[in-house]
């Protein structure tokens, strides 16, 4: 069956809509995921008044404080609150655009999921309309709709558009620093806009020189790109590279500020030796052909499914996606599609290689940190390659292929959304409204933030509830201790039992066995569940002890 280009045309635009769609109607859909409760307390300037949960029970309530905007009756205490906020920057291993960006959002919709997603669901937006105009300068008018189609569809990326993460922005800075490139490397070129293409090149080379500042700004990784330009120009453009050498400087010169105040202190605190090789040559160089395959698969095909898939389903999908990439490279080749082929490649598999080279020579493991969250800059490159090879190879079935690819994104999102939870924490809610009056302890063997902080955030502020969190392997005579003191404080205790607690190591049979035997001495167990979201930390077992009568 022979489909129509206007057909597909309007087939693409409906995948687009439907991206839209995905991306609004789940901007509460889940509840926040470990990091972006780090990013809402990073972005409300109380990190610094966030303590670790000690050997007695805290108010939850406390925690919940440090969620929200401090109170402020003047300027001067706007001012204060900013300051907080850029101190608690600088021990992160992240630059401070996004979390700026963040804490102004905050200012203006409150710290619900939907208000502080949409800002990321905003960036995303605009990475799909810079998708389209590089698509287009590159592709034409049906290049640029599958480009931005893909992109809004791609499992990984709309994962992380209802992130509230710096990924989703380092994307669209990623595409519209590179779109702005091209775009004035085609104004150098062209000889028919000599004569009217001054304010387009004003207006590109601002965009490029504010679009590359801010991709740095967010993400230091973005360094990378600084040397993919240096190539692009190189190759497109090499009699004017002074040009954009002078560009790319003053990118960089804008962000001096915080590099010399921000960033130094950042590398004072940094822990890179968690990225460390610790095995022998051989073994380390499996693992970094690994972590590149991994980074493939989860980019291009499995997305957020990777947090439950097993190491080699999806390293054997990153395998089938690299052996697809390199197919394509081929069929471009000989079809002598080589600008775009080159382009595709610089965009794409060029950094990404450039960051194994690095992770070998360093003796690091970066590439595949988070999932592959690390190098996300690379995917639309990877991406823009396949649509390039649609376009431009002369394949059979052509528009088979874009419908396939389309409904394939599309199923996996759906599955994604439709069947997987990520609902733990409004459960211990249900549980507290049941009794909301009753005086409540909630025990855990994680001292983690992340945990500690979404319990503050989900759980009801105007009920009794108290917070013993430790270590599992002190959580039984911490909690005895506690109990000793006060055996009639509280009537009801929730115990969750973190299987990753992230700080520290899961419970132990024998652990359990003596919070259980703690808990028997004036309790009854009332019930019992299991928290199950999408990945290890989200998971818990539940139970329910109320105080014997």
């Amino acid at each position: 069956m022979k489909i129509s280009t206007k057909i597909i045309n309007i087939l693409l635009l409906a995948a687009i809509a439907c991206a839209v769609i995905l991306r609004i109607i789940n901007l509460g859909s889940r509840e926040l995921w470990y990091d972006e409760v780090l990013s809402l307390l990073l972005s409300t300037g109380q990190k610094a008044r966030y303590q670790t949960p000690q050997d007695v029970p805290i108010i939850l309530a406390n925690y919940t404080r440090l969620l929200i905007l401090p109170v402020e009756n003047s300027f001067s205490d706007v001012l204060v609150t900013f300051e907080n906020f850029l101190k608690g920057l600088v021990a992160e291993p992240h630059p401070f655009l996004f979390f700026l960006e963040q804490h102004f959002w905050l200012r203006l919709w409150g710290n619900s999921q939907a208000a502080m997603r949409s800002i990321i669901v905003l960036f995303s937006l605009g990475s799909l309309g810079c998708a389209y105009g590089l698509g287009r300068k590159l592709l034409g008018f049906q290049g640029g709709l599958l480009f931005t189609a893909l992109l809004g569809l791609n499992p990984y990326y709309l994962f992380h558009s209802l992130n509230v993460r710096m990924y989703g922005s380092l994307v669209f800075w990623v595409l519209l620093s590179s779109w702005s490139l091209l775009e004035l490397i085609s104004l150098n070129t062209s000889e028919t806009h000599k004569n009217n293409s001054q304010l387009s090149k004003l207006f590109w080379t601002v965009l490029l020189i504010l679009s590359a500042a801010s991709g740095l700004m967010t993400f230091y990784y973005f360094t990378i790109f600084f040397f993919v330009f240096a190539v692009l120009v190189l190759y497109l453009d090499r009699q004017r590279w002074w040009q954009y050498a002078l560009y790319l400087i003053s990118s960089i010169i804008i962000t001096i500020p915080w590099l010399w105040w921000g960033t130094r202190q950042q590398l004072r605190n940094a822990d890179l030796g968690r990225f460390s090789n610790k095995g022998g040559f051989l073994s380390a160089m499996v693992q970094h052909l690994q972590e590149f395959l991994d980074v493939l698969g989860i980019h291009l095909l499995v997305g957020d499914w990777s947090s439950i898939l097993p190491n080699f389903i999806i390293t054997t999908f990153g395998f089938l996606v690299f052996i697809g990439l390199l197919y394509c490279s081929w069929s471009l080749y000989k079809k002598n599609q080589i600008k775009l082929l080159i382009i595709s490649l610089l965009l794409g598999l060029f950094p990404l290689l450039l960051m194994l080279t690095i992770d070998i020579i360093t003796g690091k493991f970066t590439l595949a940190f988070g999932f592959g969250r690390s190098v996300i800059f690379v995917l639309p490159g990877c991406l823009l390659l396949l649509v390039v090879w649609i376009e431009k190879a002369g394949i059979k079935f052509k528009n088979i292929a874009i419908l396939g690819l389309l409904l394939l994104y599309l199923g996996i999102n759906i599955a994604d959304f439709g069947l997987r939870s990520r609902w733990m924490f409004h459960r211990v809610a249900d549980i507290i409204n049941e009794q909301p009056d009753t005086p409540t302890l909630i025990i855990m063997n994680s001292q983690a933030w992340g945990h500690v902080l979404r319990l503050a955030y989900y759980l009801p502020t105007t009920s009794p509830i108290s917070l013993l969190a430790q270590k599992s392997n002190n959580l039984s005579p911490v909690l005895a201790k506690n109990l000793s003191k006060n055996p009639e404080q509280y009537q009801r205790i929730l115990w969750l039992d973190s299987q990753r607690p992230v700080w520290g190591k899961p419970s132990t049979e024998e652990q359990k066995e003596a919070v259980k035997t703690v808990l028997d001495n004036d309790y009854n167990l009332q019930s019992s569940q299991k928290l199950i979201g999408t990945w290890a930390l989200d998971n818990f077992d539940l139970n329910v002890y109320e105080k014997n009568i």
